[in-house]
């Protein structure tokens, strides 16, 4: 059994090179923690503090710091598992999303959030989730519900986050990524084309045996 108008081989490169994107980036959230760690360099406070001139640079900075092991811990497998998924279903609109989600909700945070510093990646995380969350229920083909599902299943929990919790937790950041997650999947829906629908050699079998069919009936009763 054989398979046209698709190519495994590259499908697999384009997986394991989204992988190894967002692993990288993972990787380098870890770095900066340990970084921050051993040297107690304290650097939440180049964190997004809201309405303050020094805290606008925590715009860029603020994605990249975390405020313990644990937190960056606790963000590392779903920035690898929903990056992967963003980068390898949605190539185009990635670029588009990554960009947007980080650099958004970090000014979102800075106009509207509590005054306190906030950091972390989870802003960009909650971005992505309902991203592809969202860009599959929109799109409605195979791979688009595949990975919609496969992020529900795995982190459809995260919808809580958006909700005011525990204090030191930045609930503004996930609402403000989940938000223009959303807002992103409507505009981006066909920005990205639909992956060529496998098929099957069989398949052209299975069509000429019911031509042939046809005209056997066909001349059966001419």
């Amino acid at each position: 059994m054989t398979e046209t108008s698709h190519n495994p081989d590259k499908d697999t490169r384009n997986l394991r090179r989204s992988f190894i994107l967002a692993a990288s980036f993972a990787v380098l959230l870890w770095l900066i923690e340990i970084v921050d760690t051993v040297f107690n360099l304290h650097l939440y406070q180049y964190g997004v503090y809201p309405l303050r001139m020094n805290g606008l640079q925590g715009i860029i900075w603020a994605p990249l710091i975390h405020g313990s092991i644990s937190h960056v811990f606790a963000n590392t497998a779903p920035l690898i598992i929903l990056g992967t998924a963003l980068l390898y279903g949605y190539p185009k609109s990635a670029r588009i999303v990554l960009l947007a989600t980080y650099m958004g909700s970090g000014v979102l945070v800075w106009l509207f959030a509590r005054d306190s510093y906030h950091i972390g990646v989870s802003g960009l995380t909650f971005g992505m989730m309902f991203f592809v969350f969202t860009i599959g229920i929109l799109r409605w083909d195979r791979r688009a519900i595949a990975l919609s599902l496969m992020v529900f299943f795995l982190y459809g929990g995260m919808i809580w986050g958006i909700f005011p919790s525990a204090p030191d937790i930045s609930f503004e950041s996930h609402f403000f990524g989940a938000v223009i997650g959303i807002l992103l999947a409507v505009l981006l829906k066909n920005h990205d084309t639909s992956p060529p629908e496998k098929h099957y050699t069989w398949e052209d079998e299975t069509e000429d045996l019911e031509s042939e069919n046809r005209d056997s009936m066909n001349e059966r009763y001419y």
